[in-house]
């Protein structure tokens, strides 16, 4: 029998849908894909830190010791070995972290988005650094709360601006460390209060830690966790220290937040990969980040430095730039009438990419700065890429 021909669809799209936006970065990078671009776009962690071989090992003996249960369904909070190592490695002496606190995630980002369904209704008010990470931005934007952009200096967040909008807020959203984009540190001091000021307004407190570990000198950072852990939700991924594909991150809370997490989760996809989970203890449980991550330290402040050289080179007395101790990130500010999202176009054309800086606000877009990620690309490569764009902005002065 013949088919009529079929009516074509009207897609009726949800007002939630349809408020959707694809990422900044994620659109740049389908363009820098060529291998003959130098891309500073992506923040993308470096393929030469991977450890391969570890994994490979790790998959082999997970499968032939525990297959059937890796393949099998797990609990939603996660697998418990994991989550003990987590709670052990977070626990201080004033400190204590226990298991239950622990929500394995399917990377950060489906934490933010799990914290922004559970925390935030429409018209919440939520607080955020200026500038701030653009996937939380995208994560909580769904929700569509009431952005409020605190001020920043080269420091981070200045606590002290808290009084004025953080009562009523439903949560403050925070990278003390190695922030992304702009790759500053939070000093002990400024943690301290701020972590004071969130506890006086009994404001919740997202302390996301995706860099922490990537001091290029090796040095502990205080973490706001172990300052307050019963009014931060911590948040830390195995993407930047192991390998980004595995997807695997976790949320640290008070239980009661953990266990209305752990519902939205459930929702969501049931559980993150049971297999990944049991891979990832099995390759780290013996203590091998101890003698990994410093080698990605190593790898990324080489490769920091060559920028920091070559900016100093070749881009104009007019712009600025951040000075990271650690990550992946260098924040560029240019001239006011320089519009980086223009220089983007001209970039391209010479086969050097970066991120225009305005998607990184919530608020009101600063259109004369932008992000560079140095950690995938070689030295040389880093002082050519850098010399074409300084030559572009010296045209525009």
């Amino acid at each position: 029998m013949k088919m009529e021909s079929p009516t074509p669809i009207q897609w009726q799209f949800s007002e939630r849908a349809q408020q959707l936006q694809s990422s900044a970065i994620r659109e740049i990078l389908k363009v820098t894909a060529r291998p003959e671009v130098i891309s500073f776009a992506g923040g993308l962690p470096s393929p030469e830190t991977f450890p391969v071989e570890r994994m490979r090992a790790a998959f082999d003996t997970v499968l032939s010791k525990q297959g059937k249960v890796a393949l099998q369904y797990g609990p939603t909070d996660g697998y418990g070995p994991l989550r003990e190592w987590i709670a052990n490695s977070l626990s201080t002496d004033g400190a204590k972290i226990v298991p239950e606190q622990v929500l394995m995630v399917s990377g950060s980002q489906q934490g933010l988005d799990l914290l922004a369904k559970v925390l935030v209704d429409e018209g919440s008010r939520v607080l955020v650094e200026t500038p701030s990470y653009l996937g939380a931005l995208q994560a909580f934007s769904v929700y569509r709360p009431e952005f409020v952009s605190v001020p920043t200096d080269e420091y981070g967040l200045l606590p002290e601006n808290l009084a004025a909008v953080g009562k009523g807020a439903r949560l403050l959203y925070a990278l003390p460390n190695f922030q992304n984009p702009t790759g500053r540190t939070m000093p002990v001091e400024r943690r301290i209060a701020l972590v004071e000021a969130c506890a006086r307004l009994g404001l919740p407190l997202i302390e996301d830690d995706p860099y922490g570990a990537l001091s290029y000198r090796g040095e502990p950072l205080q973490k706001l966790l172990t300052m307050n852990p019963n009014g931060v939700i911590y948040m830390g991924s195995f993407s930047k220290v192991l390998t980004p594909g595995i997807r695997l991150g976790y949320v640290v809370a008070p239980v009661p937040l953990i266990r209305k997490l752990e519902q939205a989760k459930q929702a969501a996809d049931l559980h993150t990969a049971t297999l990944t989970q049991m891979v990832v203890y099995e390759a780290i449980k013996d203590g091998f980040l101890t003698e990994h991550i410093p080698t990605i330290r190593k790898l990324y402040a080489d490769q920091c430095n060559a920028m920091l050289q070559a900016l100093t080179e070749f881009f104009p007395s007019s712009a600025t730039w951040t000075k990271p101790e650690g990550g992946m990130f260098i924040w560029v500010t240019l001239p006011k009438h320089i519009n980086s999202m223009e220089l983007l176009d001209e970039a391209i054309e010479q086969l050097v990419a970066f991120v225009p800086g305005a998607p990184f606000y919530a608020n009101t877009p600063e259109n004369n700065t932008l992000r560079l990620s140095f950690v995938t690309v070689p030295p040389a490569k880093i002082r050519e890429g850098v010399e074409r764009l300084g030559k572009l902005i010296a045209k525009k002065l």
